[in-house]
């Protein structure tokens, strides 16, 4: 069991930045990714970026290529998600997963994930 809490997420102004945090927490000698992703209402939940356990390996959606940055604290197990330049189109729920089977790499696929956190709001206003 791996377990994963978004904090971060609020409301901001077009054209503005927000930082995402995810705390993570998993079984002694546990390696995992951690990645990323958003729900809009009535959409599917949507891959946004990255990161495997060392940190070493990222993977970005094209559409938040440039904008987003996902990095990660290795003594804290925290990942971050930078945005900028946030547009109403970005307001979702986002989430943090992990996935066990990536020791070293990461995935962008959603069936990948294994564990999820409760997820945090993000709300862009025009």
């Amino acid at each position: 069991q791996v377990n994963l809490v978004e904090s971060g997420g609020g409301l901001v102004q077009a054209g503005g930045s927000l930082r995402l945090s995810c705390a993570t927490s998993g079984p002694l000698f546990s390696s995992y990714a951690t990645g990323w992703f958003r729900q809009a209402p009535g959409k599917a939940r949507e891959f946004l970026a990255g990161i495997s356990w060392s940190g070493g390996s990222t993977v970005y959606a094209d559409s938040v290529k440039g904008r987003f940055t996902i990095s990660k604290d290795n003594v804290k197990n925290t990942v971050y998600l930078q945005m900028n330049s946030l547009q109403p189109e970005d307001t979702a729920v986002y989430y943090c997963g992990a996935d066990l089977s990536q020791i070293i790499g990461v995935t962008s696929d959603y069936e990948g994930y294994d564990y999820w956190g409760q997820g945090t709001q993000v709300t862009v206003s025009s």
